[in-house]
This record gives structure tokens, C-alpha cells and sequence, in this order.
């Protein structure tokens, strides 16, 4: 069929199983949105406050459900509103398409009206990105990207599409959906050397990060710690690859992980780094990280293996083929004295847990635990909400955490929230802070527009904790603009926004809002008062080592 080229994109948006786009429209994207109108019955658009809570969305629409997220905006403005929530992607593994427009070809390079080099700038934070100079490619190009975007390790593609492109005829034929581009077999000679340094080794530690949640691997990695003896830690992007509660599970390890955990990794002397990359926040002092441990890394992406920390055996290549290939040699192992001791780490960490004594991060945490059910997403903003929610929020299925890790992005919880609610159909929590909140605040207006399911918990402490946090511990408490004077009433804004808006205080009211919130329909925002001297611990200071570790705050 003869096709207009925005016809033409939203056709092979449909053709590729997408159904929900996330955006805001533009001049140089009216042809699109002309071709959505036409086809609303066969695909969704949802509006949002602002470029970056679309991608945000989108983002976040992908961590709960596994489907691409999709991002439309206009040229210009529209397009550079992107930039942030690409390049949260970018850092996180996400894949995400954007499609911008453009002024039409004849204006390119002119400084004309709304015109930007979109390509150019997302060129350092996207996996791939395309102009596209011909209508008779588009239909192709917009394959590709989901392609490119989902195949080995995720990421986000971005599509310029100038007006000329959109405005031009061509002939449309649909295509079945391509594989992804195969993920290399690992090479079998390094899946053996791996196997064979296992069968000698007494204190296996397993960590875990997004890509076994990416590539299904969870049941294999269990199998792999029985088959070792060993116990499994995760990275913060981790969250949600195990079960919280299973038995050899030690939770987050690094600079706010799990005592237990990130003590284990230290004293192993074996690491088998499963789909992570070895950040700075997890390593600490990468000189010091865990200097009497063999490690062995296993990435479907190449550049990752032995970047950040160097390893005895380095195996890329397709994830569960490389612990099926590990585990086809290994021998069963009894590390009775290992365990033990790990169960003295956890002992030790009991000790500095805190007590839900009152209205405090824990109690918070423990209260969303026992109202949420199995299938509920967490979304996150940046700062200390965050880390009290990795530490102490108990996950049993994947894909049921998303949070902003490598880039850290403030403001992403709500965009994320909302996408996730819309893509899962089902209640979904934000855990943010006041900082975060005020970042993105105005997308209260697409979550009430949408009648999602969503409880909105601010743990309100009047600072920008986190950095306050810092301040206290390392910058003589100099606490240079990190008070938030003149934030607004949080329950008459959720109210002005259409939302449902309660302040709790104590804990007896957090936990009716909380609960009536989760059990209603629509939005409801609850202003948590904590205080603002609660601190995020453990903390393994910048550059330091295991032994650094602060569990306790000085009184």
C-alpha cells in the first residue's frame, strides 16, 4: 500500500508489537501524531508534562514489562528534552527507541527554526542512531533500530525523521519481525578454565547484575551456587535477578550494600561476576577490591570484561550458555566452613539493622513490603529513599525494580511509575524523596490523566539528604544549599494536580495510607515526614575499602 512516511512509522511501530508510545507532540511531528489519530484503535499515545517524563516512561515501561519503550518528540526543544532520559537508558542497558522529527532536508545545516543536530548529540549516549535521508528506507530503518536496540547487550537507538521524509509517498509493505542478532557462543576452552578453577576453590561468591535479569538466567545462577556451595550477592541494577529471600541471598554488596554481602565478596576467594560491570560503587577502592580472590567475568558485551577490574578468566559471550558450559564440568561442592562463616557476616550485620521504632526508612520499607504483592513495581528516584528502598524492599519476581543506577538520574521515578503502571496494568509504587519529587513533579498531571494505579511515597525530609548525608560525614558539616526551603504542600498539590494527597507523621498513619492508597484506584500522594538526619548505612566511603565500611552513625 502507498504510504504517506509517517504513515508509514506508526504501521511498523504496529507491525513490530509495539502498542504504547510515550510523547509530546510538535510541528515537526504533526504528520505522525496525524497517523496515531488513524490508527488509535491498534496502537496507544500517552501524553506526558515533558519530553524527559516521556522517555522516562518509556524507560520505565521497559524495566517492568521487557517490551522496547518507545519515545516521540518533536525537533528542536523536543528533541534535546530526550537527552537526559537516553542517556539514563544508555547507562542502564535499556532499550529504548526515540523517533524525533526534523525540518525538512532543504532546511538542514540553515540554524533554521527548531532545528538541532539530534543525531549529533546523542551520538555519545545511544547504541545507534539514524537520519534518514530516504522514505523508502524508513520502514527498514525503524526495524533495525528495534533490532540493534534489543540485540546483545540493550541499549537506545534514536530515529530522526525530517518533515520532507514525513510528508513523502511510499510503497509500504509489512515484514515478519527479525531475530535479534545471535549473542557468540562462549568460547569452550575458557568455559572449561573456569570450571576447573571452581572444582578448587572453598568460598564462591556469585555477583549478580542486570544482565542475568536480561537474559533469564536466574534459575541457572541458583544451580550454579548449589553446585559451588556459594552464596550470591547482586549489584544495585541486580535488584530482582534473585529471590530476596532465598537462602544463599545476600542482598546488594558495595557502597550502601548489605554488610554481609559485600564482606562475602571481600573474603572470597573466588567472584563469578555474572552480567555487571564492575562499578565504581560496587568496587570501592579497586586496588583493595577483593585483592585475594580469583574473578571470573562473564558479559555478553566485550569492553566490560577486565575494564574496571581485571580478571583470571574473562568469558564473553551468551550468558546461560556460559553457566550451562561452567556447570556441564563442575563438581558438587561441601563448603561447610564458608557458609558458616557467611552466616557469622550476617549475624554481625543483624546487629546494626535498624528497628522499626517509628516513622523511619525501615518502618517505611517494612510497611510497603508487607502491603505490596509479587507482581508490584518499585520505582525509585536518586538519593537515599533510593538506597533505603535496595536495601531493605524484598523482590521475588524480575522486573519488578526500576531504578535509575548508572547514571543516577533525579527525577526518573515518576516518568518510570507511570510507564511501568501502564504497561503492567497493576499497582505500582514510587519511592522518592522531596529533592527527586521537585524535579519531575509536573508529570502528577499525566498520572491523574491516565487513572493509574499509583502510590506515590515521599520521604520527606526537607534536605537533599543524600548530599547532606556527604556534608555530615566528610564536609565538616558545612551544609552549603542542601535545604529545601519553599517546597510546596504536598497533599494541596496532589490535590491541585486531581490526585489524592494525605501527610503522615507517625506510623500508625503511614500505614492506613498506605494501605488505603495500594487498595484504591488513581493516584495518591503521601507525604512521609522522616528526619532529615537519618542516614543511608552501611556506606563504604568514596575510595575506600571493606574495611572502611561506617555501619553505625556517630551520635
Amino acid at each position: 500500500m502507498n504510504l504517506k512516511g509517517a504513515e508509514i512509522v506508526i504501521e511498523t511501530l504496529i507491525e513490530l508489537g509495539v502498542t504504547d508510545i510515550f510523547g509530546y507532540p510538535g510541528g515537526a511531528v504533526l504528520d505522525i501524531y496525524d497517523a496515531i489519530y488513524a490508527r488509535q484503535d491498534r496502537i496507544k499515545h500517552h501524553i506526558t508534562a515533558h519530553e524527559q517524563g516521556a522517555a522516562h516512561a518509556a524507560d520505565g515501561y521497559f524495566r517492568a514489562t521487557g517490551k522496547v519503550g518507545v519515545v516521540l518528540a518533536t525537533s528542536g526543544p523536543g528533541a534535546t528534552n530526550l537527552v537526559t532520559g537516553i542517556a539514563t537508558a544508555m547507562m542502564d542497558s535499556v532499550p529504548l527507541v526515540a523517533i524525533t522529527g526534523n525540518v525538512a532536508q532543504s532546511l538542514i545545516g540553515r540554524d533554521s527554526f527548531q532545528e538541532i543536530d539530534i543525531t549529533g548529540v546523542t551520538l555519545p549516549i545511544t547504541k545507534h542512531n539514524f537520519f534518514i535521508h530516504k522514505v523508502e528506507k524508513l520502514a527498514d530503518k525503524i526495524r533495525e533500530a528495534f533490532r540493534i536496540a534489543r540485540s546483545g547487550r540493550p541499549g537506545p537507538v534514536l530515529i530522526d525523521i525530517p518533515k520532507d521524509i514525513q510528508t513523502a509517498l511510499c510503497e509500504y509493505m509489512p515484514k515478519p519481525i527479525e531475530p535479534l542478532f545471535p549473542i557468540k557462543s562462549p568460547d569452550k576452552q575458557l568455559v572449561d578454565s573456569a570450571a576447573k578453577l571452581l572444582n578448587q576453590k572453598s568460598r564462591p561468591y556469585i555477583h549478580v547484575g542486570g544482565g542475568v535479569i536480561g537474559s533469564h538466567a536466574r534459575d541457572l545462577v541458583l544451580e550454579l551456587a548449589d553446585r559451588v556451595d556459594g552464596v550470591i550477592g547482586c549489584s544495585f541494577m541486580g535488584i530482582s535477578a534473585i529471590d530476596s529471600d532465598h537462602p544463599r541471598f545476600l542482598g546488594m554488596q558495595g557502597m550502601h550494600g548489605h554488610f554481609a554481602s559485600s564482606a562475602a565478596c571481600n573474603e572470597a576467594d573466588v567472584i563469578i561476576a555474572i552480567g555487571t560491570r564492575f562499578s565504581d560503587r560496587a568496587t570501592g577502592n579497586k586496588a583493595k577490591f577483593a585483592a585475594n580472590s580469583s574473578i571470573i567475568h562473564i558479559d555478553a558485551d566485550q569492553s566490560e570484561i577486565g575494564k574496571n577490574i581485571p580478571t583470571d578468566i574473562g568469558i564473553c559471550g551468551n550468558i546461560t550458555e556460559s553457566i550451562s558450559g561452567i556447570l556441564a564440568s563442575l563438581e558438587q561442592h561441601d563448603n561447610k566452613a564458608w557458609i558458616e562463616r557467611v552466616n557469622e557476616l550476617r549475624a554481625r550485620e543483624h546487629k546494626y539493622s535498624p528497628k522499626a521504632d517509628s516513622l523511619n526508612p525501615y518502618f517505611v520499607m517494612s510497611e510497603i513490603n508487607a502491603v505490596k504483592d509479587a507482581d508490584t513495581v518499585i520505582a525509585t528516584d536518586v538519593g537515599q529513599h533510593q538506597m533505603w528502598a535496595a536495601q531493605y524492599l524484598k523482590f521475588s519476581k524480575e522486573r519488578t525494580f526500576a531504578s535509575s543506577g548508572g547514571l543516577g538520574t533525579m527525577g526518573f521515578g515518576l516518568g518510570a511509575a507511570i510507564g511501568a503502571a501502564v504497561g503492567t496494568k497493576h499497582p505500582t509504587i514510587l519511592v522518592t524523596g522531596d529533592g527527586s519529587f521537585g524535579m519531575n513533579l509536573n508529570e502528577l498531571s499525566t498520572a491523574v490523566r491516565e487513572n493509574v494505579p499509583l502510590t506515590i511515597v515521599i520521604m520527606d525530609n526537607g534536605v537533599l539528604g543524600m548530599v547532606r548525608q556527604w556534608q555530615t560525614l566528610f564536609y565538616k558539616k558545612h551544609y552549603s544549599n542542601t535545604t529545601l526551603a519553599g517546597t510546596p504542600d504536598y497533599v494541596k498539590l496532589a490535590e491541585a494536580f486531581g490526585a489524592k494527597g494525605v501527610r503522615t507523621a507517625t506510623c500508625d498513619e503511614f500505614s492506613s495510607a498506605l494501605r488505603e492508597a495500594y487498595s484504591s484506584e488513581g493516584v495518591t500522594v503521601i507525604d512521609c515526614l522522616i528526619d532529615k538526619d537519618e542516614f543511608v548505612l552501611p556506606m563504604l566511603p568514596p575510595g575506600g575499602a571493606v574495611e572502611d565500611i561506617i555501619v553505625e552513625k556517630e551520635v
